[in-house]
């Protein structure tokens, strides 16, 4: 299971790049930034589940959060989209609360949430003070990959006001975010604490640290203790097996 892990792992979020050489000082901000998202979406019932979270870099990122959703979903509702925002701005605010300053680490964050902003206000009519409009007509070309176009079909001022309400959400979200982080500063710095040193938690490591339970010691690579039982006694049994190939 751990190999269908990592390879998982690998396809979803990119190669694990444990040669990177990454400050101290950037590596806290990391962990703090990541368990921003982590614990904020921890305390959304909308929310997805945490599955991992991760400070080895990996393709472009220098740590990763990934989520599991409980089951397929077709629709999305307006509270969790705005959860959805809400958890991917947790790294920034916990940034802001930490260390007072920001990072780029919290670009690509930004980038998703107000895109699903802008959705949320231009296609699914989810703005209570533009109503249920569609803003912005699609035209896609029959050819050079059919790249599509987005021709505006509004004036000025229904702009303007487009421009407002997804600032409003996104202002709303991020309020939200520093507010749970701000009621669980506790956890946030113990979570924090416990991925600076393992690097990386599951889902069932961060309901342990949430219980307030202990974490197993880390185990020492290439160690005995490292092999399952079931693993074990496989070997012995190989051992004791004669060999029956015919020999010429």
């Amino acid at each position: 299971m751990n190999d269908f892990e990592e390879a998982k792992d690998k396809v979803m979020m990119g190669m694990e790049r444990k040669s990177m050489i990454i400050s101290d000082a950037e590596k806290k901000t990391t962990s703090y930034h990541e368990i921003g998202h982590v614990l904020v979406a921890r305390m959304l019932p909308e929310a997805d589940p945490v599955h991992k979270v991760t400070i080895i870099p990996r393709g472009r990122a220098l740590g990763v959060t990934s989520y599991l959703p409980v089951d397929e979903k077709h629709t999305y509702s307006k509270s969790y989209l705005e959860a959805v925002i809400t958890y991917a701005l947790g790294g920034r605010a916990a940034e802001k609360l930490i260390f007072n300053h920001y990072t780029t680490g919290a670009g690509n964050d930004i980038e998703r949430a107000t895109n699903l902003a802008r959705k949320m206000v231009c296609e699914w009519g989810m703005s209570e003070k533009l109503g249920p409009l569609n803003y912005g007509t699609k035209h896609e070309e029959i050819f050079l990959g059919k790249e599509i176009q987005q021709h505006r079909d509004y004036s000025e001022k229904t702009a303007i006001e487009i421009d407002e309400e997804v600032k409003f959400i996104m202002n709303a979200c991020m309020v939200r975010a520093i507010k749970i982080l701000e009621d669980n500063m506790e956890m946030l710095h113990k979570l924090s604490a416990e991925l600076l040193e393992r690097e990386i938690l599951d889902s069932e490591e961060i309901n342990k640290i949430m219980r307030g339970e202990e974490l197993p010691p880390i185990p020492k690579n290439g160690s005995k203790d490292d092999v399952p039982e079931h693993v074990k006694e496989l070997l012995k049994n190989r051992d004791s097996v004669p060999n029956s190939s015919n020999e010429q």
